[in-house]
């Protein structure tokens, strides 16, 4: 039996928000883990957390990210979630305003180091494809169990993928996208029939005007329904706002989530022709995880 360093960590804190879950296990320089057994152990976690993250800091910074369902191919949450912990309580890593990084099937991203002046760490997205689709607003619209006319037709539905394949659909009225549950199962196989990763709602109109946007994730292929707070989702999101001019590229923050909770906040930057998004996390859970 191996003895692990871990951590559960709440990525896109805000306040008293929960964030987004992730657990964490730090892996050192004699020590690995094969893919069934990195599959086993997100299985063993799920309910509780969103995904797994195995770092490896053995020469540089390394992530691999699993869901209860699959190894995924880029995870935004359990990147800051990570990242964040380990830049705020890894001295070397502290002092360093820029950190590279190797993700498993994204290949080399820079981390950058925010936290002294705005309690954050950021992450260069991977960059966008903007991948065309003959999908109908009535069949996303009864996909998320909306009507048809609850999508607005102002901005268009599209496909964007910045680290996995973001349906964006506007709605007309923040109320409706607060408010709306899909069913997980008809949601999943929708996602699977149209090769789509997560889907993202949103308003332009939120809740906390500080903020330039509220989103929602949904992702039942990787085996719940909704992501609380997403980088990569809102990553493609930033520049679908770039794209359709509702948004400059300044430092800026998205609410996200649905009714009846602290919204969760995720920070967006465009800046050296690259999407950065990020913010804060709270370590929940500081320990070791045998297996």
């Amino acid at each position: 039996m191996g003895i692990y360093r871990y951590q559960k960590v709440d990525a896109f804190t805000s306040d008293t928000s929960a964030g987004n879950p992730a657990a964490c296990i730090f892996l050192q320089a004699d020590q690995s883990l094969s893919e069934e057994a990195m599959l086993e152990i997100a299985r063993h976690h799920k309910g509780f957390v969103s995904e797994m993250v195995y770092c490896q800091t053995h020469g540089g910074v390394s992530l691999t990210y699993y869901s209860s369902e699959c190894e995924v191919n880029f995870c935004g949450h359990g990147t800051i979630a990570c990242m964040y912990s380990l830049v705020k309580n890894t001295a070397s890593l502290s002092a360093c305003s820029e950190i590279p990084i190797h993700t498993n099937r994204m290949g080399q991203l820079t981390v950058y180091n925010r936290i002294a002046d705005l309690d954050a760490v950021f992450i260069s997205a991977p960059d966008p494809v903007y991948i065309a689709s003959s999908l109908q607003s009535a069949q996303t619209a009864a996909s998320l169990s909306l009507c048809d006319e609850d999508i607005s037709r102002e901005l268009p539905v599209e496909i964007i993928d910045a680290g996995l394949r973001t349906l964006i659909v506007p709605l007309n009225s923040i109320e409706k996208l607060l408010s709306v549950y899909p069913n997980e199962s008809g949601l999943k196989e929708f996602c699977l029939e149209n090769t789509i990763d997560i889907i993202l709602i949103f308003s332009m109109n939120p809740v906390g005007k500080k903020n330039i946007a509220h989103t929602r994730v949904f992702a039942p292929k990787y085996g719940y329904l909704e992501d609380p707070a997403t980088g990569s989702g809102n990553s493609a999101f930033g520049y679908y706002m770039l794209k359709h001019g509702l948004w400059d590229g300044s430092l800026c923050s998205i609410e996200q989530g649905g009714d009846n909770r602290v919204f969760n906040s995720i920070k967006l930057q465009f800046q050296d022709n690259s999407m950065l998004f990020g913010g804060k996390a709270t370590i929940r859970i500081d320990g070791v995880y045998y297996y």
